[in-house]
């Protein structure tokens, strides 16, 4: 028998979490009330009065719906990445990463520039962390990434996605579109540093078309786990939108992770008048506090002969 959905005015706020939205019918053993997925304030008995009440419900909905994802977008991902760490020496590698540590093609890690200089000083001339001896030429580099991207390595697919972008290397031809399927294939495998190449493709269109806000939807979720160059771009989005405050929010976060480049933004906009003093100083800190956090003898030694 087809559902027979009556709009109900629920105003106690207690009784909305115990009725359908919709028709009113109390949920018991027999009617299982299911929450609106999208902002969680209302239940429903049924599909059909889901359907029913969508058009009364639908602008509360939206405006719940964001606040719920901006609640999660700026109180997740406070910690940097676990692949940001030096295993060797468990500290947090200085941004950029990429200047300040050297990636393995063996084992998919990043080595502080510290701890490489310290092991080389030991007489230690493979492998860091695992061992295995470095392949002496760019197809023995090659042919190891390509070994781990056979079993489904998140990190080797995406370090082959990235030897086809426009700084590729390895002897790879430009080739944006292929790249773009390898980050799409190791995100959805698990890599972080994946979802942030997928969002720099559709902001710049390299191998798809320009698409922006697409590009936003991977930094944020790349940004809510850690990853703090997704996090200083969104900040800079909302930046050029004209969101002042949401783009200091951004920059406060990244910028305690360590990112002088955040500090700076934060600095340009106390500068122009829309960041206070108090969040100029906090953001400050915040970096001042990561940065001596990221401090080591062997990496201070680095600093000292050049490297």
């Amino acid at each position: 028998m087809k559902m027979s959905c009556v709009p109900v005015a629920v105003d106690d706020a207690d009784e909305s979490g115990k009725t359908c939205a919709n028709c009113g019918k109390h949920g018991s053993d027999t009617i299982k009330l299911k929450n609106c997925t999208a902002c969680r304030l209302v239940k429903y008995c049924g599909v059909d009065c889901q359907k029913a009440h969508r058009k009364q419900h639908k602008t509360v909905c939206k405006q719940r719906a964001a606040e719920l994802e901006d609640n999660r977008l700026y109180s997740q991902g406070l910690e940097r990445l676990q692949g940001d760490y030096c295993p060797i020496c468990t500290l947090p590698i200085p941004l950029p990463v990429c200047d300040n540590s050297a990636f393995m093609v063996c084992c998919m890690k990043s080595i502080c520039t510290g701890c490489e200089v310290a092991t080389k000083k030991r007489g230690m001339w493979d492998c860091a962390f695992c061992r295995t001896p470095f392949p002496n030429s760019a197809a023995g580099m090659l042919a190891m990434i390509q070994a781990r991207a056979k079993r489904k390595d998140p990190e080797a697919i995406n370090t082959l996605g990235e030897r086809y972008s426009p700084r590729g290397q390895l002897g790879f031809q430009k080739d944006g579109q292929r790249g773009v399927e390898l980050y799409t294939e190791a995100a959805e495998l698990g890599s972080i540093k994946a979802l942030y190449n997928l969002g720099y493709a559709y902001c710049n269109g390299n191998g798809v078309q320009v698409d922006k806000e697409k590009g936003m939807q991977f930094w944020r979720r790349a940004a809510m786990q850690g990853h703090v160059e997704s996090r200083c771009n969104l900040g800079c989005y909302e930046a050029q939108k004209g969101n002042y405050d949401r783009a200091l929010r951004h920059f406060l976060i990244s910028a305690k992770m360590g990112d002088k480049n955040s500090v700076e933004f934060v600095k340009t906009l106390f500068m122009e008048g829309r960041a206070t003093k108090e969040q100029y100083a906090d953001a400050l800190k915040g970096y001042q506090d990561a940065a001596e956090g990221m401090k080591s003898h062997d990496r201070d030694e680095v600093k000292r002969i050049g490297y």
